[in-house]
Parts: structure tokens; sequence; C-alpha cells
């Protein structure tokens, strides 16, 4: 599994924490639910683009939220399960803001993803909503 890969996991992993908790910013991106064993595995590299994710989707949380909301038919944002959330937001940033990553592979990933953590539907729906994000964000100047 790659560097960014594990990156993404790691920053969908503490959004779904945060979600729920709402620490501190400064306490989450040191991901202290990391185990010794498996921050071993993890490279600097790795958690500093976990740390930019994270800080990153909260920092536009609002702008975020509302980009999932304009996609959203005959759903109330208030019922979409964590899993799928803190997915959305997370790449609705990427989709955003880092814009040396293809949209594709941040979709790509969101789906690889959300099949792993999510129900069996997750990633249909995940799908969908970043594709009518891209497709939007294509239209602006």
């Amino acid at each position: 599994m790659g560097s960014r890969r594990k990156g993404r996991i790691i920053a969908f992993q503490a959004l779904f924490g945060w979600d729920m908790n709402r620490v501190p910013i400064e306490e989450l991106v040191q991901f202290p639910w990391l185990d010794e064993e498996r921050r071993a595995r993890v490279d600097e590299q790795t958690l500093a683009f976990a740390r930019l994710i994270v800080s990153g989707t909260i920092e536009h949380l609002n702008a975020i939220d509302e980009a999932i909301r304009q996609q959203l038919e005959n759903w109330d944002f208030t019922r979409l399960s964590r899993v799928d959330l803190a997915m959305l937001r997370m790449s609705v940033y990427s989709l955003a803001y880092q814009k040396d990553i293809p949209p594709t592979v941040t979709i790509d990933e969101a789906v690889d993803i959300v099949k792993e953590f999510g129900s069996d539907d997750s990633y249909r729906f995940v799908n969908g909503v970043l594709d009518g994000i891209r497709k939007f964000q294509e239209t602006l100047p």
C-alpha cells in the first residue's frame, strides 16, 4: 500500500473520530489512537500528508459541507453515515484544494477506502456525490 493511501486512511479515521468527539485539532493530528506497532510502519511523510488533509478539511468544513449538501437529492445531510461523511469531507477537500491531485485519483481512492470501511452501498453513494462535485467544479472559471 502506498504512503498516500495510508495517509488517506489515517486522515479518514481521524475525521471519523473527530466528528464523534470534536477533540482539538492539535490533539487530533497527533493521531493518538495509532499504537506503537502501527506508528512504526508509517513514515513522517505519510503522517504529514494525513495532517494536511485533516487540518484542511476542518478549516474549510463549512464550505465542504455545503458542497456535499448541494449534491444530495432526496437525502438529509444529517442522515449520512459517519463513515460516508468522513470520506466525503476529506475527498471534497482534496477536490477543491489539492489541485496537484487529479480528481479521478481522489474519487478512486475514496471509493476504494469506503469499500473497506463503509456499508455495501457506500461506495456507490460516495462515488455519485464526488462525481457530481467534480462535474460542478469543471464549470467554474
